[in-house]
């Protein structure tokens, strides 16, 4: 576990590989317009410091890759495998600045989804819950089981003025280390698109422009030569389904696209106007690093 210092602040990092690789959170080592920082400093358990570089980031995930001006680190061992709900989880990271604290709780539920917000404008899935105490400054640290093996990243918490007692979220192991291969091989991560940009669907909004239902993605905009335009989405068109899943919110399309693969095909569900319609669309692809 580390300690990472930029120009905005201070977040957690996990030791990846002994050559001195770290992986965190994108959002410790990004200014406020998402922007990475080149340099940043590491501070490591035992007192010492060393100046890294960001290698890469991939905002989809917020997971990031640093590497540090030193050798020779213990790494850490990454378990994959998805973790069983109940099971005991220790959090370490630097909330607050207080470096190397250990909190516990457990893994509360699998496959939690954030939908966009600011940090995060196209919303994160398929996440950890846990109780385990989760502050400012424990971003990008680790989240441990009982094995001493990394679960995932800290990922983020839902502050008590949101009434949520103990709700954190974690990265799933298989995403970090995924994105973070992919970073450290080709300097970029690939994701799956639509081609579109959607929008939920307020009363409001389905009132103000007489929209059958509060349900589903609403397309407001459609990329020319894209795999939606493609396949004859229009702006205007409610998403419903995608590949036999219900599709209820923005959050909803985005998790199930971000399962697929690049080049695939899906079946998409549609509304437009009164009609019902489906579409086989081949997915592209984005990479961001």
């Amino acid at each position: 576990m580390v300690t990472i210092e930029t120009s905005g602040g201070i977040g957690s990092g996990v030791v990846y590989r002994s050559d001195g690789t770290i992986v965190t959170d994108a959002h410790v080592v990004e200014d406020q317009q998402k922007k990475p920082f080149k340099r940043v400093r590491i501070h490591f358990a035992d007192g010492s410091q060393a100046p890294a570089t960001v290698v890469g980031v991939d905002d989809a995930t917020d997971v990031a890759v640093v590497k540090a001006d030193r050798g020779n680190l213990p790494a850490a061992k990454f378990s994959t495998a998805p973790p069983e709900v109940g099971q005991l989880t220790v959090v370490i990271g630097s909330p607050l600045g207080l470096e190397q604290t250990v909190t516990a709780g457990i893994v509360s539920a699998l496959h939690r989804n954030m939908p966009p917000s600011e940090g995060s404008p196209q919303g994160l899935i398929d996440l950890i819950q846990t109780d385990a105490p989760i502050s400012p400054g424990n971003s990008g640290g680790a989240a441990v089981n009982i094995s001493s093996e990394i679960i995932g990243l800290s990922e983020a918490y839902l502050p008590p003025s949101s009434g949520a007692v103990s709700i954190g979220f974690v990265t799933p192991a298989a995403t970090v280390t995924d994105i973070a291969d992919q970073i450290l091989k080709s300097g970029v991560a690939t994701h799956p698109v639509l081609g579109i940009i959607p929008t939920d669907i307020s009363q409001e909004v389905a009132n103000r422009f007489g929209l059958p239902t509060t349900s589903g993605a609403l397309v407001i905009e459609v990329a020319k030569g894209g795999p939606a335009a493609n396949a004859g989405l229009q702006p205007g068109d409610i998403i419903t389904q995608f590949d036999g899943q219900k599709i209820s919110s923005v959050t909803d399309l985005l998790a199930a696209i971000r399962k697929k693969e690049p080049g695939q095909q899906s079946d998409v569900g549609f509304q437009r106007g009164q009609d019902t319609k489906s579409v086989k669309v081949t997915l592209g692809s984005t990479s961001t690093g």
